[in-house]
């Protein structure tokens, strides 16, 4: 039992810290619960967290596929690049020619907020291979056990993990922005920053691996 405890914690601590740096589905949450209230915020969150759990089982499951046929990630890396940067230009527009009544360019759609988030996350294809990583160093201490139970439970850890660093953003980040009175004007100029940072970062990732 003290070892399940123990891989479940693992799985949150990852999960955790890997939301809390500054990212696009995170400042989203933040968007979308100041714009469109809490329910909305909640119900994109669901979407990530769900999408989050099946990449880390593909990880978790499929680590020979991904190590010897790379070939399809590396594709969908190169649309993910393209997508970041299509999208950080978008939001650089809507800033430039803002209208104060409109929403973020990322939420100017009718698309169900669960539904929004899966469909998010899951042009995030660079999640695959920070689990694979992950995984292999706890596998590689020992720490996480080659089982399906320890498996399982690494997984709602993750999830966890991943509610408690999109809670974070969803009501934290409402404060700060609250607070400091940031406009949607200045929201979409981080979002257009945000993306480009993560276009760049997937750029740099494909030429250099």
């Amino acid at each position: 039992m003290s070892e399940l405890l123990l891989v479940l914690f693992l799985g949150w601590l990852v999960s955790f810290l890997g939301q809390l740096p500054l990212g696009n589905m995170s400042i989203t949450a933040t968007q979308i619960r100041i714009q469109e209230g809490l329910k909305p915020a909640l119900m994109y969150m669901w979407g990530v967290v769900i999408v989050e759990m099946i990449y880390l089982r593909i990880a978790l499951t499929g680590m020979d596929m991904v190590l010897h046929h790379p070939a399809v990630f590396k594709a969908i890396g190169w649309v993910t690049v393209g997508f970041f940067l299509i999208l950080g230009i978008l939001s650089i527009r809507s800033a430039i020619i803002h209208h104060p009544e409109k929403k973020s360019v990322l939420l100017q759609n009718n698309i169900h907020r669960f539904l929004f988030g899966m469909m998010l996350c899951s042009m995030n294809p660079a999640q695959v291979p920070f689990w694979v990583l992950w995984s292999s160093y706890l596998l590689e201490w020992k720490l996480l056990q080659s089982s399906s139970i320890q498996f399982n439970v690494f997984i709602i850890g993750a999830g966890l993990g991943t509610i408690s660093g999109l809670l974070t953003y969803i009501y934290g980040g409402n404060y700060l922005i609250t607070k400091l009175k940031v406009s949607n004007k200045a929201l979409n100029i981080v979002m257009g920053v945000v993306f480009f940072i993560a276009s760049s970062a997937q750029l740099w990732r494909m030429l250099t691996k």
